[in-house]
C-alpha cells in the first residue's frame, strides 16, 4: 500500500522546527502507543539527538497493557527516558515530574559552569493527531492550545507559560517525505495520521480486517455477533457483512463500503474493537 503525504507547511515546519531547537532545553516526542515504530519520525532521530528527551507513548488507554510495559522497558533499556499514558490520565503527573527531574539537571549543570538557572525551554513534537494539544492542555491545566481530531490543525508553533520554571513550546505535526516502509503509510492511515483523501479507505479497512484474522480469527464475530465472519471468508466479504449488518444499503441493494469501512476504522480508533498494540519491540 503506497501511501505518501508530506504538504509544503509541513516542509516548512520541519525548517522552523529546526531553527528553534537551539532555544530549547528539553524535547517531548510523542508517539501513538498503538504504532510506536511507524509513530516515529525517522527526521526527528537526528535533530534531536543533542537535546535531552523525554518519549511519551500517547494513548495509552487504546493500546494493550502489555504492549505499553514492553514498550517503556524497550525504550529504557536503549537508554530514553519513556511513559506511557493518556493525556487525561492520572499519568500526566508523573510525566510533569519527569519534566521537573530534567529541567532541574540541566540547571544544575548551568550553574555548575557558572551560569543562572532559567526557565527551562520544553519542544512538544510528533507526528499530526498524536495528541500533542491534548497534552499541553493537560500539562499547563487549561484548554489553551488547538486542538481537534484530525490531522494538521496545528500550523504555528505556539508557546506556553507553565509556572515560573517552565515555558513550553507546540510544533504542528511533522510527517517525512518519503515513508520507509508499506506498513508505515499503512498504520499512520489506519491510526488517522494522514488525510483520508490520500488512500483507499476500503482497501485500508480491509487490510485491517486480515491483520485482525491473523491474530484472532473471531474478533469481529464477537464483537459485533455476525456469524458469517469468519476464517473461511474473504476481508471483502467480511465487510460486505458488516455494512449489511449497519444498514450501509445504496440503491439497488449493494453494500456502501467506503461508508462501512470509514464505521470500522472509527470504531478501531475510538477503541470499540478493544485495546490492541499494532506494533511491538520485535517488529
Amino acid at each position: 500500500m503506497e501511501i505518501q503525504w508530506y504538504p509544503g507547511h509541513m516542509a516548512k515546519a520541519k525548517r522552523l522546527l529546526s531553527e528553534q531547537l537551539k532555544l530549547i532545553d528539553i524535547v517531548l516526542e510523542l508517539r501513538d502507543a498503538r504504532i510506536p515504530i511507524s509513530s516515529s519520525n525517522p527526521d526527528l532521530a537526528d535533530l534531536l539527538r543533542l537535546r535531552q528527551r523525554i518519549v511519551v507513548l500517547n494513548k495509552a488507554d487504546l493500546a494493550d497493557q502489555k504492549g505499553n510495559m514492553l514498550w517503556v522497558d524497550y525504550l529504557v533499556q536503549n537508554g530514553k527516558q519513556a511513559i506511557a499514558l493518556s493525556s487525561h490520565s492520572r499519568e500526566i503527573n508523573k510525566l510533569s515530574k519527569m519534566i521537573e527531574q530534567a529541567a532541574d539537571e540541566n540547571n544544575q549543570a548551568r550553574s555548575k559552569k557558572g551560569i543562572n538557572p532559567r526557565a527551562q525551554r520544553i519542544m512538544v513534537v510528533g507526528i499530526p493527531n498524536v495528541g500533542k494539544s491534548t497534552l499541553i492542555n493537560s500539562l499547563i491545566g487549561k484548554s489553551r492550545a488547538v486542538t481537534a481530531n484530525k490531522p494538521g490543525v496545528t500550523r504555528g508553533n505556539q508557546w506556553y507559560r507553565v509556572g515560573r520554571t517552565l515555558e513550553l513550546l507546540d510544533t504542528p505535526g511533522l510527517l517525512w517525505p518519503k515513508f520507509t516502509g508499506p506498513d508505515t503509510g499503512f498504520m499512520l492511515a489506519l491510526t488517522g495520521s494522514v488525510r483520508q483523501e490520500i488512500y483507499e479507505r476500503v482497501e485500508v479497512a480491509q487490510r485491517f480486517l486480515k491483520m485482525m484474522q491473523a491474530r484472532e480469527v473471531n474478533i469481529l464475530e464477537h464483537i459485533y455477533d455476525i456469524k458469517d465472519l469468519s476464517e473461511n471468508r474473504t476481508t471483502s466479504e467480511q465487510l460486505q457483512a458488516l455494512g449489511k449488518r449497519w444498514g450501509f444499503l445504496k440503491a439497488g441493494g449493494l453494500i456502501d463500503l467506503e461508508k462501512t469501512a470509514d464505521r470500522l476504522l472509527l470504531e478501531f480508533r475510538k477503541g470499540k474493537l478493544g485495546k490492541l498494540t499494532l506494533e511491538y519491540p520485535s517488529s
